[in-house]
């Protein structure tokens, strides 16, 4: 459902959101710490930027902010910074949704859906909760463990 681009850009904000620090991070340590190429996540990066979801700074401890507070950023919005619009699979568009195909409006279903999920969760969701309970954590690939200090 989530393109690579979109699950770093996920995995990327939710460690700048989990540091301790006020200043930037450098992008050289979140591509180490998520396993990712410098310059794939530097694309990524200039995405977020675009969408007012990152700031860049430059110089010598520059690096990467958030543009806002992790509780102001949905995931909606760095999906659609890393894929585009949510746009559904259906037939073409028709306001009346009791008079189209039955396909057409499961698809339309399936779209509202996604788009409702994924505004209401945020960076500040995921970086509050960013791996299962501790009695799954060797039984359950989380795909958020990068975002933490290695336990």
């Amino acid at each position: 459902m989530l393109t690579k681009t979109s699950l770093n850009a996920i995995q990327a904000l939710v460690y700048i959101t989990r540091q301790d620090s006020a200043g930037p991070v450098p992008p050289n340590e979140i591509a180490e710490r998520l396993g990712a190429s410098p310059t794939y996540l530097g694309k990524i990066n200039t995405e977020l930027a675009k969408a007012n979801i990152l700031n860049a700074h430059r110089g010598v401890k520059g690096g990467v902010t958030l543009a806002r507070p992790p509780d102001q950023i949905t995931l909606l919005e760095v999906v659609e910074a890393c894929q585009g619009k949510i746009l559904g699979d259906y037939c073409t568009p028709y306001d009346k949704l009791n008079e189209v195909c039955a396909f057409h409006e499961a698809m339309y279903g399936l779209q509202q859906a996604i788009i409702k999920s994924l505004q209401q969760w945020t960076l500040r969701d995921l970086a509050n909760r960013p791996l299962p309970a501790k009695h799954l954590r060797n039984k359950v690939a989380c795909r958020m463990r990068c975002t933490v200090p290695k336990e």
